[in-house]
């Protein structure tokens, strides 16, 4: 009984995170937007990541919206007038309002959650500086000379002081068993 409740409870947990997560370009409430430019200092800053969701956007909040006259290009500033069936929009570092009045269809969603900086991280990623560096360090490891690549088995090099007695012992003639138990010939 206990798994099936907790197979449930995960499955409604899933199911509510598809829904939340789930973009819009496939029909879902949700618009994951990298900030580029300088239009939103200081609230947002280039490589941080805006998370909107749909709603009824208002004066003051900031929003995503998709003029048509800018094929697939997203562009997220504040609402500083107008109604739903024409915003104006301005950026928040711009000294002039946004020559586009988007309505309600145009918005993609209201500005929810902010993650500074997180588009670096993939673009570290992506960088071809990094991959080269990446590649260049596995390269120097599988070429790099290992102890079996230089004959034999590898051998411990230091000699110990019982080991030394045990090889002057025996060639004296004293077996090196006798010596290293301790015992008199």
């Amino acid at each position: 009984m206990l798994r099936v409740v907790r197979s449930a409870l995960s499955a409604a947990v899933v199911i509510v995170i598809a829904w939340l997560v789930w973009p819009s370009s496939l029909g879902g409430c949700t618009t994951l937007t990298v900030v580029s430019g300088h239009s939103m200092e200081p609230t947002y800053y280039t490589g941080d990541l805006v998370i909107a969701r749909c709603g009824e956007p208002e004066v003051g909040d900031i929003v995503v919206y998709q003029p048509g006259e800018i094929h697939g290009a997203r562009i997220i500033h504040r609402i500083i007038g107008g109604d739903t069936e024409g915003w104006q929009l301005q950026g928040d570092n711009n000294d002039f309002v946004d020559s586009f009045t988007p309505d309600d269809a145009d918005v993609l969603g209201v500005a929810r959650v902010h993650i500074p900086k997180v588009a670096l991280l993939t673009g570290l990623i992506t960088s071809p500086f990094v991959w080269g560096g990446l590649i260049a360090l596995g390269l120097a490891i599988l070429i790099w000379p290992r102890d079996e690549d230089h004959g034999g088995d590898p051998v411990d090099d230091e000699v110990g002081p019982s080991a030394v007695l045990a090889e002057t012992a025996e060639s004296q003639g004293v077996p090196g068993a006798l010596v290293a138990s301790g015992e008199s010939p």
